[in-house]
């Protein structure tokens, strides 16, 4: 198979058509394309990140929380300039493939799957335990349900999906300005609790890196934006201004929730909480507000689980039409217009994982998927020519180094379950297509 770069796109700036299946419907405009990126970050992460980035970095984070966005810019820039350029479904398995070659988009693609597979698992098991603090099993059979529900809305069209991203994006925002007012009203938050400057490098420099890792895992959802470009309205124009306006609304708004959790319970209660947010409102003596944090975490858990399913479905559909997944997924619905196939799959693997495994630990290994799937959309943006740049290279160059830097820092036991995740695919890839080569017929 050909390794190096394909030739540039037209200067209309359309992919060809999608091999091995018909496109889907150019249905989302500005607006849509902001609010998918935005039900992708405003997720469950910020209801949950700050505890174990407070035990890597305390007061800290906030550190954290910075070179985290920073690298989120740039990975952000390079996604959305790859994205004009190369307007179809897949994200960076599309652009590794297209300007690295076939196995570095297949690491992309592969990372991304697998770990938001997790990830989706994870988001529905999280839904759960908001919703139904019960016993286990009905939380098992609820966070079940939520796959195959939203599965179901997706089925049915983008459309759906981002009508129901809208209302769940304003209610976790919602949540969030009450958990926010809350904690200024309560009297009880002050700057005494942050512990002085010295307390910023508490951590030391590996913990303020691993707490930007961990906290990566909340502003990851831009790519989705990338990764449905297939059905964007004029790509070319709307995800390059897309992207850059969901990153900055979710910076501002974990920013200055991050501040008044770290200012109303320390980072040393904040290290120690399994509900950070609510242990926040607790300590600033606002805790019958605790039930907004319950019902904010399990919508914005929702609107996470919701893009997820619509962008692994997206990248399975490019891959199945390249043959890196089995072909029968590239089927896009006649109707709905929709990777339906992809889709069902998805929502069986997911509801599955959702029934038999506790996968809310898996921030670090999600993150780890996530950081080389950026790593390689850097270097895919530090080649194109000059007619399709709209950033400097040097933000590529930060952007890949940055991925590199917080996927070392990442705690080991994530380090080594991506390690393995990526030689597994990579080493399946590679007996797949020998066996392919073997059954050819020779040449003559």
């Amino acid at each position: 198979m050909p390794s190096g770069p394909r030739p540039e796109p037209g200067a209309a700036g359309t992919a060809a058509p999608p091999p091995g299946g018909e496109a889907l419907a150019r249905r989302l405009g500005t607006g849509d394309a902001v609010v998918i990126g935005l039900g992708s970050m405003i997720g469950a992460g910020v209801f949950a990140a700050f505890g174990p980035a407070a035990r890597a970095a305390g007061t800290g984070l906030l550190l954290g929380l910075v070179i985290a966005a920073v690298i989120a810019y740039c990975n952000a820039v390079a996604s959305a300039q790859l994205a004009a350029a190369y307007p179809t479904s897949g994200g960076t398995y599309v652009y590794g493939r297209e300007r690295l070659g076939d196995w570095w988009g297949f690491t992309a693609g592969w990372g991304f799957v697998v770990g938001k597979t997790a990830s989706c698992a994870a988001m529905a098991l999280t839904f759960a335990s908001y919703a139904v603090p019960g016993p286990w099993w009905a939380q098992r059979a609820v966070a079940v349900a939520a796959v195959l529900g939203l599965a179901a809305l997706n089925y049915r069209g983008v459309t759906k999906t981002v009508l129901l991203t809208r209302v769940l994006v304003s209610a976790s925002l919602i949540a969030l300005a009450v958990v926010v007012a809350g904690i200024a009203a309560g009297g009880h938050a002050g700057t005494a609790r942050l512990g002085g400057w010295s307390s910023l490098g508490t951590g030391g420099a590996y913990g303020v890196l691993q707490a930007a890792g961990l906290l990566f895992f909340a502003f990851a959802g831009y790519a989705r934006i990338a990764t449905m470009g297939e059905e964007v309205r004029d790509p070319r124009r709307t995800i390059p201004r897309a992207i850059p306006i969901a990153l900055f609304i979710t910076v501002v708004v974990y920013l200055v929730v991050g501040i008044a959790a770290l200012l109303a319970a320390g980072p040393h209660r904040l290290a120690s909480a399994t509900a950070p947010l609510a242990t926040a409102l607790d300590a600033a003596g606002a805790g019958a507000l605790t039930p907004v944090v319950r019902a904010g975490g399990a919508l914005a858990a929702l609107g996470a689980l919701l893009a997820l399913i619509a962008g692994i479905g997206r990248t399975g559909l490019a891959m199945a039409r390249r043959r890196d997944l089995p072909g029968r997924l590239a089927a896009v619905h006649p109707r709905h217009r929709v990777p339906h196939r992809a889709e069902i799959a998805v929502a069986v693997v997911v509801s599955a994982l959702a029934a038999t495994v506790d996968l809310r630990g898996v921030i670090g290994f999600s993150s780890f998927g996530v950081l080389v799937y950026y790593a390689i959309a850097n270097a895919s943006a530090f080649t194109q020519p000059a007619s399709d740049r709209r950033w400097p290279r040097p933000l590529n160059l930060l952007g890949a180094g940055g991925c590199l830097v917080l996927v070392a820092t990442l705690p080991w036991p994530s380090v080594v379950a991506g390690v393995a995740m990526f030689a597994i695919g990579l080493a399946g890839r590679w007996l797949i297509l020998r066996r392919r080569t073997a059954a050819q017929p020779p040449p003559g």
